[in-house]
């Protein structure tokens, strides 16, 4: 099964893939509203108003297996990322992304080594993965990474079109 073939639900619960996204660099991020990377809300939607119309987007997949940090209900984590941060880009369910009950989009994203080389479980809220408009992964970044660091933002640029 290709990444993009992987079952995703919406926050609203609604069914989606990354293949909902071929076409587009997608910038997957573990994300949690009560974390002290939560900052980093407002580089994403920055990103997301500077490249969106090149063919990118963010991708939150809120998560609350790191120190509880993101506890409330779907409509609470809308509600939070909406009116805190003006988030626009979307947001799949609640996620586990490591462990016994890991999602398979993140059994296979795990397997992706970061610039130092090294591959496995994420560390932390907000590590980034950068998925290319045929949905291959193409990068992974570190929660420490800041959303607008120039590593970053290059990576995107090379994926995008025009």
């Amino acid at each position: 099964m290709s990444l993009t073939d992987i079952p995703l639900k919406t926050l609203g619960g609604e069914s989606t893939s990354l293949a909902d996204y071929t076409g587009k660099a997608v910038l997957l991020v573990n994300v949690a509203s009560k974390c002290g990377l939560t900052p980093q809300y407002a580089g994403l939607e920055r990103l997301q108003a500077a490249y969106g119309e090149r063919g990118f987007t963010v991708l939150g997949v809120p998560c609350n297996q790191f120190g509880g940090q993101e506890p409330g209900s779907a409509e609470e984590i809308q509600t939070f990322c909406s009116t805190t941060y003006g988030v626009s880009f979307p947001l799949l369910e609640k996620t586990d992304v490591n462990g016994p009950e890991r999602h398979p989009l993140y059994e296979a994203l795990t397997t992706t080594a970061d610039a130092a080389g090294e591959a496995g479980d994420i560390t932390w809220n907000f590590e980034k993965f950068l998925i290319s408009a045929k949905g291959e992964v193409v990068g992974r970044f570190r929660p420490r990474t800041e959303p607008e660091a120039t590593e970053l933002v290059t990576a995107i640029e090379a994926q995008l079109q025009g």
